[in-house]
């Protein structure tokens, strides 16, 4: 399987959130499973890349020119692609996986992630989309998306094919387990 992971540029306060990143990469790397992602050395980004890496697995970055000496591109992947701009990464991203998912992180990690569920939910994109809610991180969004449900901008089917999980272990049973991507029809 080929995961497109968002995360944070940065480690964040608690200790936790890069303990997940390490063990995140080690479990990638264990399941020969490939990480596509960002392409950066710092942050819960490198952690994670740097991990798949030393569990012997396949690292795929993608960074726009203009973040590769901000965001300091890691050298050590298996391959970087080197694009324009933000929305060109995040279309290569999509491409080049079957699922997605986002580790803690900020604006970036949730407008990534929140952007792969929208084009998932018109049909641009079949990838599962996983929030891996370490240490809760993400239950403000999950009350937000079933708040959406409640006030009727969100199916109850298309919040139940975005995952809040706790553990990475549980990934493969939550995409195993998910109905067929049905494209919402808007003119009924």
């Amino acid at each position: 399987m080929k995961i497109a992971v968002y995360c944070g540029a940065a480690i964040g306060n608690n200790k936790i959130y890069e303990e997940a990143a390490i063990e995140f990469g080690k479990w990638i790397g264990k399941k020969n499973h490939e990480l596509i992602y960002g392409g950066g050395n710092v942050g819960l980004m490198g952690k994670l890349a740097d991990s798949v890496i030393d569990s012997g697995g396949e690292v795929i970055g993608v960074m726009p020119d203009f973040l590769i000496q901000r965001e300091i591109a890691h050298i050590g992947l298996s391959e970087l692609i080197t694009v324009d701009t933000m929305s060109e990464r995040k279309q290569i991203m999509l491409e080049k996986s079957d699922l997605c998912v986002a580790l803690p992180g900020g604006p970036g990690t949730l407008e990534e992630i929140v952007e792969a569920i929208s084009w998932s939910r018109v049909g641009q994109s079949n990838n599962p989309c996983i929030f891996l809610n370490i240490n809760k991180y993400y239950e403000g969004i999950k009350a937000f998306y079933k708040h959406m449900v409640d006030e009727g901008f969100l199916t109850y089917a298309d919040f139940e094919r975005i995952g809040f999980i706790n553990s990475f272990d549980d990934i493969e049973e939550f995409v195993s387990n998910l109905d067929e991507l049905k494209i919402r029809d808007y003119s009924k």
